[in-house]
């Protein structure tokens, strides 16, 4: 099966989640959790990001992540990532609670394809502290795509991380893991990029690219993925193919809204006030455009 072909098979799959112009939703992905030690590349954007998702859940915003959440490349133990964001998870538990909460899974996470992984790691965590298990995401279901389908219009927009695009981070993601795991891993604490990112590779950025907006054309359907990190925001008449870029930029965390019935582009960074205060603010990249827009 070809890369293409398997991208229609994930979305001829994927699960549907109902919107309408009244629905607040917030897409980010490629969050990049890790243990709190200096490899974490998520820990220097963690209050950007703690601050955005306070924002979203008093707005009643439903959040979705694209994938690749949680750095489980690096890092194999769920555990110690939950313990050094304990914060961002009971956020996140909050989200759940109330039913406004979807993962799907990407490369650097896509254990959590095992339901056996999700249910032994994510549905409940266990505090060492307290010494017993605190409900974190009971029965939370996983998947590789999801579908936001229009209530009324029935247009759907397909979610999907992006790694599909690409052949050594989809069919070889176990050497991947291994090459990251035990051996760019510590180069990285040195300064060393990890050449088989596609986030750290524009080659590989345009390659994944180029695939996933063929899949675009070719079954003209809307697409919102992750993946390369590097935010995407067509103009109508374009290929449909959006990214929400990544919550590890060096100095902001980037995702895409829906509200209104419009798609808007926006990013969250530190700020500074006339009086040299410093703040946790929102701008907008590109949009709002009518969603409508793309379907004509």
């Amino acid at each position: 099966m070809s890369l293409l072909e398997h991208i229609s098979e994930v979305y001829e799959s994927a699960d549907e989640v109902l919107f309408d112009n009244s629905s607040k939703i917030i897409l980010m992905s490629d969050c990049h959790r890790g243990n709190g030690s200096w490899g974490d590349d998520f820990s220097k954007n963690q209050n950007l990001y703690f601050a955005a998702l306070t924002h979203y859940y008093k707005e009643d915003f439903t959040y979705i992540e694209l994938g690749d959440g949680d750095e489980l490349w690096e890092n194999s133990d769920m555990s110690e990532i939950i313990h050094a964001h304990s914060d961002i998870f009971w956020l996140l538990r909050k989200f759940y609670r109330r039913g406004r909460l979807y993962f799907i899974y990407g490369n650097h996470d896509i254990v959590k394809q095992s339901d056996e992984f999700v249910k032994d790691n994510l549905y409940k965590y266990f505090d060492e502290r307290e010494k017993k298990n605190f409900s974190l995401f009971d029965n939370i279901k996983i998947g590789e795509g999801l579908i936001l389908k229009h209530k009324f219009t029935e247009d759907k927009i397909f979610l999907i991380h992006g790694h599909q695009g690409n052949y050594r981070n989809y069919r070889l993601w176990k050497l991947n893991r291994f090459l990251v795991r035990f051996f760019w891993k510590p180069l990285n604490l040195f300064g060393f990029n990890d050449p088989t990112s596609p986030a750290k590779n524009y080659a590989k950025k345009e390659v994944v690219e180029k695939r996933l907006v063929q899949w675009v054309k070719k079954e003209k359907h809307m697409l919102i993925a992750g993946h390369t990190h590097k935010p995407i925001f067509p103009e109508v008449g374009e290929a449909p193919y959006f990214n929400d870029g990544s919550c590890v930029h060096p100095r902001c965390i980037t995702g895409i809204e829906i509200e209104h019935g419009e798609i808007v582009l926006i990013k969250w960074s530190m700020k500074t006030k006339d009086d040299g205060t410093l703040y946790i603010g929102k701008d907008i990249i590109a949009g709002p455009t009518k969603i409508r827009e793309y379907f004509k």
